[in-house]
């Protein structure tokens, strides 16, 4: 905690470093506090006022009103409230003027447009309501009860009125409430994952030295902090920070100056949205003004009504239901592939992900310390086998399999893990699990595959006492009895390798030389190096029972040592790998140390030998210049606090790269939530961690963000299909209504038509194209930019190029269609005609758009059978607004005759066969030797 001047209100020392750099003495001075009396009445009330409650505060959050209010400030949905309210206006002259016949039934193009605009703000309201609830999550990590000394007397009271300076008693189960200072500790051990991610306990003491000021969070084994729950023993502590002064207040604060960016997808719908509107106001002042040019005033209200059927067509309306309808659809794809989606857009958003920052334990790896390499002094050994399954084998240097029974020196060092050792394991349940410390697990799963029987060991060698472990010895011993009491011990290899006198060498203890102590730290220090956790093990024979545990710890005999690693998880190097082939760069952001963190990613393929690791500490004396000219050359940071993260992905982030970034614990919260992707562990990750997230891994595995990303890439591209294959169309509606006045023309489409083209007759089709299967290389190549436009990559001179044939084929149709009339003796069929040759052309558009480059003669039908289905349902639909006599009164269409309906069809098909040659101009001429495919791909 960084020093402020706070505190001298209570005490005329001004504090100028942070709190777990003092002794613990100077920290009850500077409070005005006593480790025996705690405060009186008069400091409480003082400090109650000065500091405020032991509470985080949150900050004011939008009303469901004003969210909803907001839905109606988009640009598409404020031209079509403008079309609503003058199309109703028309209506209301028509109906002064005794215009009934020709309106029909009156406002009922505003009460259908009008009817969408609802539809799409509640849509999006339903989409961006979701209350956050990351700071209520964080809040539900204070204990409501606490257990204090104050004035003398021991007592319970609400966490809430907890002050520095407060005594705080903490003991097994309890989750601490405000952060502190030890003063005095029995067996104390916290676990601290919340905080640090890291998922071994930690023991604390108060006896240590005062730290540096630099010290990482994690290694302030002087201190305790809110939030963190005690696993075991018990403390007395002094609060020095409450509320948002403590750890987990800083990353309350953290999270509350992380704002939500708009998605690439929202960005580029805004983008779409403000083109076509401008578009759209551009072609309606040109039709009008050159409408009155030719005709005069008079034409004024007919051509309002050409405009206004203009403006319905340029919106796609249904496509706010179509993008949330394809991202829900995603959002179940990534289900099935163990990824749950919190909030819709990041499923297209996982797309452009082009860095993911992936923490270690429990996402690379399993989370579960497994015993690789055992030393002896005489012989090197490897074990095999993952997790906690008893599976395994002994070999030796040679690579050969040995039974770990039958060797002398192994079978002594197996029993002492067995008996010196507090954890259980539990292999009856399917799933085997360990209950205790995991390194401590790890220690009886090793037992475990060398055949022992773990309960019956301990049976014959009952406990008579223990030494717990201590920061100070920095190691564990028990007292067995068997023939003679034996003491056991396990801890820091060179701590306990001091107190040894001899090894053991099969059946004998042969004395401890010089050499023989050297090769054993060589051993040490190369294990340590290769990322392993080591532990060394000793024992000596007793005379007799001890009577107290004040026990002397040497004259041991040494056994050997394990190298235990957090063992990377099989699938994750293939992913990592797919993920180098897909260009995303991953990298490793952890709280543990160095080597472990530079090993596990060499395995993984994130990192090669001498790869350069980033500390906390050097993270902290990096300028912002400094870390932005190492930040693309760093794929590993270790030992980091909850600030580093969060600068990580913002120095990333202004590199201009889009990150994901995975967490589970409560200091990973801030990076979640400003990382382009936060994804958060289903399994191991807190309630903190999941609300500040966009996606949940439900397996924690760090391959199912690859698959994830894999299925954003999908849905932005199918994103593309459909709006490629809608806006070409209405682009074709547009030309089409705009050049009907100027050719003479009454307008040949009402708003209501318009609707349902927009609607159904590009709804349905689009929404099957949003089901399209992935392409094969659609991992083999880079994510493209998410700063680049919708209409990148030739999708704008596609629409550009389509929306002009397609409105070239309707209005030489139209053209003939309005000269076939006399003809058919059916007046003013043709409008009708028009309305069918553009919804029916449609459907073929849909078929052809489904590949770029493929023609669809040569791709599979049965690869997206949703979209026949679509397309035969559309048609049909199109044919009941002619023939039902119902739907042709509401929709104001004429019955077409065979030989009317015949032409429709002809001019309709013409569309279709226009893309079919491109793809074959495209295949043959433009891609045989100049560079034009990229611009017109997809």
């Amino acid at each position: 905690m960084a020093a402020n001047a706070d505190y001298s209100a209570h005490s005329s020392v001004n504090l100028q470093q942070p709190w777990h750099t003092y002794p613990v003495e100077t920290t009850l001075s500077i409070l005005g506090s006593s480790a025996v009396n705690g405060l009186n009445r008069e400091q409480i009330a003082e400090r109650i006022k000065y500091y405020g409650k032991n509470e985080l505060q949150e900050r004011p959050r939008r009303s469901n009103w004003q969210i909803l209010l907001d839905q109606f400030t988009n640009i598409m949905l404020l031209l079509l409230i403008a079309v609503a309210i003058i199309s109703g206006g028309l209506d209301l002259l028509a109906l002064q003027r005794g215009h009934l016949a020709k309106i029909g039934v009156p406002f009922k193009d505003t009460i259908a447009i009008l009817t969408i605009v609802i539809l799409n703000g509640i849509l999006g309201y339903l989409q961006e309501s979701r209350a956050e609830k990351a700071l209520a999550a964080l809040k539900k990590l204070s204990s409501p009860q606490v257990n204090v000394i104050r004035e003398g007397q021991r007592g319970e009271i609400d966490a809430v009125n907890l002050v520095p300076g407060d005594i705080m008693l903490i003991e097994a189960g309890t989750q601490i409430s405000a952060d502190g200072q030890i003063i005095e500790a029995f067996n104390l051990q916290i676990r601290e994952s919340a905080l640090t991610g890291e998922a071994n306990s930690v023991n604390k003491s108060a006896s240590i030295d005062p730290l540096d000021r630099d010290t990482p969070l994690g290694d302030r084994l002087n201190f305790v902090f809110t939030g963190t729950e005690v696993l075991q023993g018990r403390a007395k502590v002094i609060v020095t920070n409450t509320g948002m002064t403590t750890e987990l207040g800083k990353i309350a604060q953290m999270l509350a100056t992380v704002g939500n960016e708009p998605t690439p997808l929202q960005k580029r719908m805004t983008h779409l949205g403000n083109v076509l509107v401008a578009g759209s106001l551009i072609l309606v002042a040109l039709t009008i003004t050159i409408g009155l040019i030719n005709a005069g005033w008079s034409a004024l209200e007919e051509l309002v009504e050409v405009s206004l059927s203009m403006a319905v067509a340029v919106v796609p309306e249904g496509l706010p239901a179509v993008i949330t309808l394809t991202l829900a659809l995603g959002t179940q794809r990534m289900v099935k592939r163990q990824a749950l989606i919190r909030k819709l857009p990041a499923v297209e958003t996982l797309g452009s992900v082009n860095v993911i920052c992936s923490d270690k334990t429990g996402t690379l790896t399993e989370n579960k310390m497994t015993v690789r390499e055992i030393e002896t002094v005489n012989r090197s050994f490897l074990v095999t086998g993952e997790g906690y399954s008893p599976k395994g084998q002994f070999l030796d240097s040679e690579q050969r399999a040995i039974d770990p029974k039958t060797d002398l020196e192994l079978h002594h060092l197996l029993i002492a893990s067995i008996l010196c050792n507090d954890a259980s394991l539990d292999l009856d349940n399917g799933h085997d699990s360990i209950l205790g410390d995991p390194t401590e697990g790890a220690l009886l799963v090793l037992g475990a595959k060398a055949g022992l029987n773990l309960s019956l060991t301990k049976q014959e060698f009952p406990r008579i006492a223990e030494i717990p472990f201590s920061s100070q010895r920095k190691r564990m011993s028990v007292i067995c009895q068997g023939v003679n009491p034996v003491l056991f011990t396990k801890g820091s290899p060179e701590l306990i390798l001091e107190q040894c006198l001899s090894y053991q060498s099969g059946l004998e203890s042969l004395p401890f030389g010089d050499r023989e102590k050297e090769k054993v730290l060589v051993a040490n220090n190369a294990m340590a190096n290769r990322g392993l956790r080591v532990l060394g093990l000793a024992y000596k024979t007793l005379i007799y029972p001890p009577e107290s545990t004040e026990i002397s710890e040497d004259e041991l005999i040494w056994l050997g040592m394990v190298g235990m690693i957090d063992a990377a998880r099989p699938e994750v190097q293939i992913a990592v790998a797919r993920c180098r082939e897909a260009g995303i760069r991953p990298i490793m952001i952890t709280g543990d140390h160095q080597l472990t963190a530079l090993a596990v990613a060499k395995s993984l393929g994130i990192a090669q030998a001498g790869a350069l690791v980033i500390s906390g500490q050097e993270l902290d004396k990096l300028s912002p210049i400094q870390l932005e000219n190492i930040i693309d050359k760093t794929n590993i940071y270790a030992r980091v606090s909850p600030e580093h993260k969060l600068t990580i992905v913002r120095a990333l982030q202004k590199k201009g790269k889009f990150v994901a970034m995975t967490g589970d614990g409560v200091n990973d919260a801030p990076a979640l939530k400003q990382a382009d992707i936060g994804i958060a562990m289903g399994i191991s990750g807190t309630d903190v961690t999941k609300e500040a997230s966009d996606m949940i891994l439900l397996d924690d595995n760090f391959a199912t963000i690859v698959a994830a990303t894999e299925e954003g890439r999908v849905v932005y591209n199918n994103i593309r299909s459909f709006i490629k294959y809608i806006l070409g169309s209405n682009i074709g509606e547009v030309i089409t209504i705009a050049a009907s006045p100027l050719l003479g023309l009454a307008t040949p489409l009402t708003p209501l038509q318009i609707l349902w083209m927009n609607l159904v007759t590009d709804g349905l089709p689009a929404l099957a194209l949003a089901v399209e299967p992935a392409s094969p290389n659609i991992m083999r190549r880079p994510p493209f930019s998410p700063q680049e436009s919708i209409f990148a990559r030739g999708l704008g001179s596609y629409i550009v190029r389509i929306g002009i044939i397609f409105s070239i084929i309707n209005i030489t149709q139209m053209l003939i269609a309005v000269r076939l009339d006399p003809l058919f003796g059916n007046t003013g069929s043709w409008k009708t005609m028009v309305f069918t040759t553009l919804c029916l052309a449609q459907m073929g558009h849909a078929i052809s758009v489904r590949s770029s480059d493929h023609l669809t003669i040569e791709m599979n039908p049965l690869t997206n059978p949703y979209l026949w289905v679509a397309v035969t349902l559309t048609t049909i639909f199109q044919l009941m607004l002619i023939y039902v006599p119902a739907l042709r009164d509401f929709f104001g269409t004429q019955f077409l005759t065979k030989e009317e309906l015949l032409i429709c069809l002809g001019f309709s098909t013409l569309l279709f066969v226009w893309v079919e040659l491109e793809k074959l101009v495209l295949r043959f001429v433009l891609c045989n030797g100049f560079d034009f495919c990229q611009l017109f791909s997809i």
